[in-house]
């Protein structure tokens, strides 16, 4: 019937259709390392399918060839071993993976989000003066903010980098695990409370990307996106410029503990200005004043801690006569504060 093989033409056609839709930015990306890596899925899909696609097109074949209606096809129903089909059964698969296995091990190295760009492009190679834009990135519940220390400003929900400028990531989280992603930048790092990741990434054109949290953080997770603007060194310096321009002036410690009560679908700010130690002390949770910082509890803890046989303590400081060689210790100076506040 005619209009039934036209029908399925169309229904073939249909899913290129929807295709169209995609965004295939993952695969045609502008920044160089998220290139490499669409390169990567590309090889380990291809080198994988050398294997999917025999195996379906065989299964298909014997299905047909072996079919019970078929009187022509041999019947072999002692045949249990044959040493050709072992080896092309085993060795093919034990080639794909040896192959994926070496070409993970080389790009696990290669793209390392923790080592330093070594080339702008597959072209041009990080000029040795060149000095990456540092980005202070703490993902809050549920909104981006972007503290560039060089530049003294801060952001919410936007983020602009020169084009072809090595971009060196800091990155961690408020309260509960996120994601930061761009896909058209680089792949996904996670950010994560008192912990930093790093990502080094460069965008190698002009234009508008989309970033956002590729890990589920609870109610306002799906509007937690924001912009990032590959501009032209130019542009850069003009769009700093707007931002310490901002209305929303420094962003203090007290106004970021505002800022960090949860929120949904926040809009842009700027902030003209910015502590220098404010990232700092999110990362080690001591924005209020009041807390110690998690370094401070380390280095206690690394000198054996409060509380514990041999280590200093309230109870033996109000008995004991202190060596002047322990009077400038990071724990005596604790310990000094504790009772000052307990009195």
């Amino acid at each position: 019937m005619p209009t039934l093989k036209y029908l399925r033409r169309w229904l073939l056609l249909l899913p290129l259709a929807l295709l169209a839709g995609c965004n295939t930015v993952l695969m045609n990306p502008s920044g160089d390392i998220a290139n490499q890596q669409g390169r990567l899925i590309v090889v380990s899909t291809v080198l994988m399918l050398i294997i999917i696609i025999p195996v379906i097109g065989l299964t298909v074949f014997f299905a047909w060839r072996y079919r019970q209606s078929n009187k022509e096809a041999t019947y072999s129903p002692d045949w249990d071993h044959s040493t050709q089909l072992e080896l092309a059964i085993w060795a093919a698969p034990l080639l794909i993976i040896i192959a994926l296995g070496a070409i993970t091990w080389i790009s696990t190295h290669t793209l390392d989000p923790y080592q330093p760009l070594r080339r702008i492009d597959a072209q041009r190679a990080v000029p040795a003066e060149t000095k990456p834009l540092v980005v202070e990135v703490v993902a809050l519940d549920w909104k981006w903010l972007f503290i560039y220390p060089e530049q003294g400003i801060a952001t919410v929900n936007e983020l602009a980098a020169p084009v072809d400028r090595p971009i060196s990531f800091k990155i961690t989280a408020s309260s509960v695990m996120n994601s930061f992603f761009i896909p058209a930048l680089a792949g996904q790092i996670y950010a994560m409370p008192g912990m930093e990741t790093k990502l080094h990434a460069v965008i190698n054109a002009p234009g508008e990307f989309e970033g956002f949290s590729a890990n589920y953080s609870g109610a306002g997770f799906s509007g937690m996106r924001f912009k990032f603007h590959g501009l032209s060194t130019g542009d850069f310096d003009q769009w700093v410029q707007k931002v310490k321009a901002g209305k929303e002036g420094e962003l203090t410690r007290e106004g970021y503990q505002k800022l960090e009560v949860p929120s949904e679908r926040e809009p842009v700010r700027h902030y003209a200005s910015v502590p220098a130690d404010l990232y700092d002390a999110i990362l080690n949770r001591c924005v209020d004043r009041s807390k110690m910082c998690m370094k401070q509890m380390m280095a206690i803890d690394a000198e054996g801690g409060l509380g514990k046989p041999g280590a200093f303590n309230v109870a033996t400081m109000q008995q004991q006569p202190w060596q002047p060689d322990t009077l400038n210790s990071p724990k005596r100076k604790y310990v000094t504060a504790m009772c000052t506040t307990e009195e």
